[in-house]
């Protein structure tokens, strides 16, 4: 078991009353303090992971070039995010990271209401969990550059707000619990992990071997072996594994889904996950400019908006014949995005690989589409009573 770091008043305080900055406590503006980290209902559409979500911050360190969150989250508090020297969410994403308060008596009433939730009322394919987290990650380590107090008062309370979290899911009720992070800090609360038996599942996000592909697209997330290294770990400690695919960028052709699909079976994961880079607001200038920065050829058409379908499609169907290829299919979990179901969008596709676009066709892509948004990823089971 790790050693328990404790977060003493007099350091929170401390930071609590400290000017603000782009590494800091996020909420602690207002007059009423730091807003706590609770459970919440998700909004997933057609990823079957989990029922409700528990986000420990508001921005992520790990600069993923791809990520949707700063169109769909912290692009909504503009003017508080300017507080804290952030003028730009999506443009500067990577570069901030505010910190949810712990309050135990606040998150057990989360908890609780969770539990109060009928199993009707909940989405179906959720498996009745809660995801760490879906808007961040929830073992990144928190960069205050230049500020050593600051950066250890807040990396001790990322890992009291993850590792008590999961103490008082595990004690206090019995929901299930999904972990997706890129992080070998995942591995200081596998004894806790252990603990959860068949109701916890630990997942990495993997979508390449390519580590010179990772550092373009997720330039500040740990390097590929440092994740096999972790998921080997936890497959030693029979630990349930499930893998994350995602997103795959363009670059990755035919024999890097290969290699990435063999590398992954290895660990015999209950579910693979996979779907290509989405477009959502302004990844796409993202992506773009840190090529530039990085001076390496960057290869844009897939990622126009009007190329990027064919592109899309051409990835989910690659690996669903790698996969099938390999003996993998039944763990295969594809993520086709919703607008792959418009009938314009999948006419323009298939005009660009000239495919016929008959209404047959069109019907029978609906099909597949319902098939992957309709499926319930895996679960492990109880064990038997003996």
């Amino acid at each position: 078991m790790p050693e328990r770091i404790d977060l003493t008043a007099d350091a929170y305080a401390q930071l609590v009353k400290a000017p603000l900055g782009k590494v800091d406590l996020w909420g602690k503006h207002r007059e009423q303090g730091p807003l706590h980290a609770y459970l919440d209902r998700n909004r997933f559409k057609y990823k079957s992971l989990s029922s409700w979500a528990y986000n420990i911050a508001m921005g992520c360190n790990h600069a993923c070039r791809f990520c949707y969150v700063p169109s769909q989250t912290t692009k909504k508090y503009p003017d508080e995010l300017k507080l804290y020297g952030v003028t730009d969410a999506d443009a500067e994403w990577g570069e901030y990271v505010l910190l949810r308060r712990w309050d135990e008596k606040k998150f057990r009433n989360s908890v609780k209401r969770a539990m109060e939730v009928k199993a009707e009322e909940l989405n179906p394919d959720g498996n009745r969990a809660v995801i760490l987290c879906s808007t961040t990650d929830p073992y990144q380590t928190v960069v205050a550059a230049g500020d050593a107090p600051r950066q250890t008062v807040l990396n001790t309370l990322r890992q009291t707000l993850v590792r008590r979290a999961l103490e008082m899911i595990l004690d206090e009720s019995d929901l299930n619990v999904r972990i997706l992070t890129r992080s070998p800090l995942a591995k200081q609360d596998f004894d806790l992990y252990k603990r959860f038996g068949h109701r916890l599942v630990f997942g990495m996000s993997l979508p390449t071997l390519n580590d010179d592909l990772r550092k373009r697209y997720e330039p500040k997330a740990p390097g590929v072996q440092k994740r096999l290294d972790t998921l080997k770990q936890a497959k030693d400690m029979g630990l349930h594994v499930y893998i994350a695919m995602a997103p795959t960028s363009p670059e990755c052709q035919e024999d890097d889904l290969r290699a990435t699909l063999t590398k992954i079976k290895e660990f015999k994961p209950i579910t693979i996950f996979h779907e290509p880079i989405n477009l959502r607001a302004e990844n796409f200038a993202r992506i773009a400019k840190h090529a530039a920065d990085l001076k390496v050829n960057f290869n844009k058409r897939p990622l126009l908006k009007e190329n990027w379908a064919a592109y899309a499609l051409w990835q989910l169907q690659a690996v669903e014949g790698i996969a099938n290829e390999l003996s993998m299919g039944e763990q295969l979990h594809l993520w086709p995005d919703k607008t792959l179901g418009k009938r314009n969008v999948w006419n323009h596709a298939m005009r660009t690989v000239t495919l016929p676009t008959t209404d047959l066709a069109y019907h029978a892509h609906v099909e597949w589409l319902a098939m992957w948004w309709n499926r319930i990823s895996e679960w492990p089971q109880a064990p038997k009573a003996k």
